[in-house]
């Protein structure tokens, strides 16, 4: 299978039928096709999609092959056409974007709220730069590692920490669990104040795991999950224009396709890679 789901391009040739694109157009990608039919897709939840084909997913029989190859077939309804001074390196970040805008959205709104981001990976840091755009008022991100929270401070977070080291004591309106590990869920517990709203972002492993409910129940936290998206594609792209800077910061390495192995080893190492950009044309 072909993985690869964060792709933007340049149009080949079209379908006889397709209207609206011209050959040796820049384009952005939306990696899902949703059935359309499904409960989901009727009530317009697109992206809960129980019959979902996604680039680079093995979710469905036959599995979906993604975009590290330098040509590809996909229906014209997954094409999205770049704001004008967007290029296509930058517009390839609109799908993880479009994530944290969902994300986003899903904690409703944000404007003039404390928010702590926990864990900036990529898709936190993305968040933090969706939370600057919408407004929220104080922003402050962890992890554990300290190249990560240098690019949440130039993306706009109004302080970081990194919790190997300090202990967060403040409380906030909003928190975004985006680690996807298990141990660091009471921690957001307990930071998301009394009545406010956790927004599980972060992806845990399969199976059960252990939570403090009860903490839920009686801090009365309004406990959210959020899983890909669907129409915020438009508005990442649109942000990425407006701020070009998301994409420089986001981006910290650069691979020709010939180069993959060098590019998925250095990927992981979270002291000094954030996004791992493969050029397919090279």
């Amino acid at each position: 299978m072909v993985l690869g789901h964060e792709v933007s391009g340049i149009i080949d040739a079209l379908g006889s039928d397709v209207k609206g694109f011209s050959v040796g157009e820049a384009v952005a990608i939306h990696p899902a096709q949703p059935c359309g039919h499904c409960p989901e897709c009727m009530r317009g939840q697109r992206n809960l999609c129980r019959n979902m084909r996604f680039l680079g997913s093995a979710a469905r029989d036959p599995h979906t092959d993604g975009g590290f190859r330098r040509a590809m077939t996909v229906k014209a309804a997954q094409l999205h056409t770049l704001p004008p001074g967007l290029t296509p390196r930058r517009a390839c970040l609109a799908e993880p974007l479009s994530v944290a805008l969902h994300a986003i959205a899903r904690a409703g709104n944000v404007r003039g709220r404390s928010v702590m981001v926990q864990g900036v990976g990529p898709i936190g840091l993305l968040i933090v730069a969706g939370l600057v755009h919408h407004g929220a008022e104080r922003i402050v991100a962890t992890d554990l590692e300290d190249f990560p929270l240098q690019c949440a401070t130039r993306l706009g977070a109004s302080r970081c920490y990194n919790t190997r080291h300090t202990t967060v004591e403040e409380e906030f309106d909003i928190l975004f669990e985006a680690t996807g590990v298990p141990a660091a869920l009471p921690a957001a517990i307990a930071r998301t104040r009394r009545g406010g709203i956790l927004v599980q972002v972060g992806m845990f492993p399969p199976g059960d795991i252990p939570v403090p409910i009860a903490q839920i129940i009686n801090r009365e936290l309004d406990f959210r999950g959020t899983f890909r998206f669907d129409t915020e594609f438009d508005a990442a792209l649109a942000l990425l224009a407006e701020r070009p800077e998301i994409a420089d910061i986001l981006v910290t390495q650069q691979f020709p396709l010939s180069e993959f192995a060098a590019a998925f080893a250095l990927a992981p190492d979270r002291r000094q890679a954030a996004k791992i950009l493969l050029s397919l044309s090279s």
